[in-house]
């Protein structure tokens, strides 16, 4: 329900006044954990050799250490290089003598040419003769065949005019031979060189990558594994469940295993296995990566950690390959833990359209993983934690028993949570004393441990930009502010826009102040934030789980507030209320549409959460009567609003005038603005109109 009505950042209503059509959106932030920098402030040293697709910690001093590096199979390689050569400098030396194309003939015949004056050109060596005919010759003893180039030798007794025939021929006497050939060195040269340069090639891509830690990719590729990794330090990466804060509940499910891991005789005298898999399951930011590492670390066991989308690689066989010699790895050091994060990108269900005749990389890789867990015999102390944020398209053979037993739900941390997690990143940060995380943890609502991280960073960062020694209560709110309201423009506005915006914010604190059972109004701006003119703030004083028809409404009533106050006051209604429509529009749909909100529907769920209804089997003619119905609410609730600015006009008024003047208003400078106070607030509300409950 809560990601329907809500952004998944924070439960609060954010009112603004947009400036182009498109309003803002939140950046998603990567499942970091509830602290994505914890391996750099723990000394940052997760190692991870840069062959393998994972990253170690806690393996035992000296494993690795012992085993020297495989080297390529040299003799292999000698072989290819070899034939090859042969193979090329056959082929060059056959294409040198094709090319030639020479007649060796007797020295009686090829004088019977001079004497035609049938001779071209002769290149002479000693006495040995190369030449070329003016017009082709009948080859001696076969008269089918003819030549034009020819070789002889002159005999050294020979007594004849040879030169001077030549000359009366018109024949050229060269210096240099008529058909060239390279010789054997050349040819030997030509045929071995490519392999020269590849052996040279290698040879050098193995002492640069030996020089940086590993043969990387390449070194299984050619027959070795590479560099074995090094022993990583536990005493500089490891984290505990001291360091995970906001997630009791699940660290009691996860006791259990750690428990196991450091003393698993216990379990075995009764017959017990432990579970040989943990699934973890939530949304991005919640600590699911921190919780494995913690989980390792509290055991006192070596820690695997891969993201699934690095075993897949357009070789078929390598994924399947690296998951063989990954579980192999933590089986050497067993006990140990290894965590596949974002499983879903292999271990989607089988069969779908992506799958290609069964056989596609990411499939082998997740029926190797399958075989793997499936191999473990309960008594190798190897366990298998793995995070998803998509558990429902995971194969159905991955979540059986004996393979992953158990799916922990991590959920975003409710208010004492976000304290505790907030105390945890503040370590090492000068807080001022008048910085106050328990205010600021109740103003963070749905806020998972990342963003609860990012947002200490950000006051920090101000912090320092501003020149301070302390973070103070001033710097924590101005990053909340920047994370969720956008960071600030300087844009200057005509003074009937800015008025105009004034009361569009005004309208929708107002009638976040006198409305029942309202969020109290945290923050009213017309200062220009990301695409939005102005903006106002909205949370609760404590986490909500389940929503009512009448606080649905008002958060209706609150949403139309801007564009209200604007036709009330102005008598124009301008395109600064597109957000505020969309919202109030998405409440009304799931109201109606899914959550039996509606007399005329009834306790009937007709809309999807996606897809088109019709294809479920709904009417048209139902279809058409859940529109007037939506159609129907938002028209009550826009009414509604109007009355009470109308009632309330002297204090929209105020606030109007103290946001012109200051720009933004606190919360408490808000309510005194419109002369409302937390304690009276609720005698102040009007009393709705009776109406009809659809």
């Amino acid at each position: 329900m809560e990601s329907l009505l809500f952004p998944s950042r924070f439960r609060s209503y954010v009112g603004c006044m947009s400036e182009k059509e498109q309003p803002p959106k939140d950046p998603s932030t990567a499942d970091r954990g509830t602290d994505p920098d914890q391996s750099d402030r723990n000394g940052g040293s997760s190692e991870r050799p840069p062959h393998k697709p994972w990253r170690t910690e806690g393996l035992p001093a000296g494993h690795g250490d012992s085993e020297k590096p495989r080297r390529p199979r040299w003799w292999k390689w000698a072989a290819w290089i070899v034939g090859g050569y042969l193979v090329l400098f056959l082929l060059t030396t056959m294409q040198d003598q094709m090319a030639g194309g020479q007649q060796t003939i007797a020295y009686t015949d090829f004088t019977a040419q001079v004497q035609k004056q049938n001779v071209a050109e002769i290149f002479a060596r000693g006495d040995t003769i190369q030449g070329r005919l003016k017009a082709a010759a009948p080859v001696p003893g076969k008269t089918d065949q003819n030549y034009t180039k020819f070789t002889t030798e002159r005999p050294t007794f020979a007594n004849d005019n040879l030169y001077g025939d030549l000359q009366k021929g018109g024949a050229t006497v060269r210096a240099t031979p008529v058909v060239a050939q390279r010789g054997v060195l050349v040819n030997l040269l030509i045929s071995l060189g490519p392999f020269l340069l590849i052996a040279a090639f290698y040879w050098w891509l193995i002492r640069r990558q030996r020089a940086s830690g590993g043969l990387g990719g390449l070194g299984g590729l050619f027959g070795g594994s590479g560099q074995q990794k090094k022993p990583v330090d536990p005493s500089t990466v490891r984290v505990t469940f001291a360091d995970v804060a906001g997630i009791d509940e699940v660290e009691a499910e996860i006791e259990e295993v750690v428990d196991y891991l450091k003393d698993p005789e216990k379990y075995r005298r009764l017959g017990a296995r432990a579970p040989k898999g943990v699934l973890l399951s939530g949304a991005p930011g919640t600590g699911k990566t921190l919780l494995a590492r913690a989980t390792a670390g509290e055991a006192g066991v070596p820690f695997f950690s891969a993201s699934a989308s690095e075993f897949i690689e357009m070789i078929v066989g390598v994924g399947a390959s690296r998951v063989r010699e990954l579980f192999g790895e933590a089986r050497k050091v067993a006990p140990a833990i290894i965590f596949i994060d974002e499983i879903d990108t292999i271990g989607r269900a089988r069969g779908g359209a992506r799958s290609v005749g069964g056989h596609d990389e990411g499939e082998q890789t997740l029926n190797q993983i399958l075989t793997e867990m499936d191999g473990f015999s309960g008594t190798e102390g190897v366990v298998t934690l793995a995070a998803t944020n998509r558990a429902d398209v995971l194969d159905p053979a991955l979540l059986r028993p004996g393979r992953f037993d158990r799916t922990i739900t991590v959920n975003a941390p409710d208010q004492p949570g976000r304290e505790a997690i907030l105390k945890v990143h503040a370590r090492g940060k000068p807080l001022a004393p008048d910085a106050d995380l328990n205010a600021l943890s109740k103003s963070t609502p749905g806020m998972t441990g990342a963003d609860l991280a990012n947002l200490l960073n950000e006051a920090a960062l101000g912090a320092a930009r501003k020149g301070e020694s302390q973070i103070t209560q001033r710097d924590l709110t101005d990053a909340l502010e920047k994370i969720q309201l956008g960071t600030a423009r300087n844009v200057v506005m005509p003074a009937e826009e800015r008025r105009r915006t004034a009361y569009h914010e005004g309208g929708h604190a107002l009638l976040g102040m006198i409305q029942k059972g309202a969020d109290p109004v945290r923050k009213v701006s017309i200062i220009p934030r990301g695409r939005a003119l102005g903006v106002t703030l909205s949370t609760p004083d404590s986490d909500r789980y389940g929503y009512d028809v009448e606080y649905l409404r008002g958060r209706i009533i609150g949403a139309l507030g801007g564009m209200a106050a604007e036709q009330e006051v102005l008598g124009v209604v301008t395109t600064g209320a597109e957000s505020d429509l969309e919202t109030a529009t998405r409440i009304a749909r799931s109201m109606v549409g899914r959550w039996g909100m509606s007399d005329a529907i009834g306790p009937v769920s007709i809309l999807p959460a996606e897809g088109d209804a019709r294809s479920a089997g709904v009417s048209d003619q139902l279809l058409n009567t859940v529109d007037e119905e939506i159609r129907s609410l938002i028209e009550q609730c826009y009414a509604e609003a109007r009355r009470l600015l109308r009632d309330n006009r002297p204090k929209l008024d105020s606030i109007a005038a103290q946001l012109l003047e200051h720009e933004t208003l606190d919360e408490a400078d808000a309510y005194a603005a419109a002369g409302i106070t937390h304690s009276t607030r609720p005698d102040l509300a009007p009393q709705p109109a009776p109406r009809d409950a659809t």
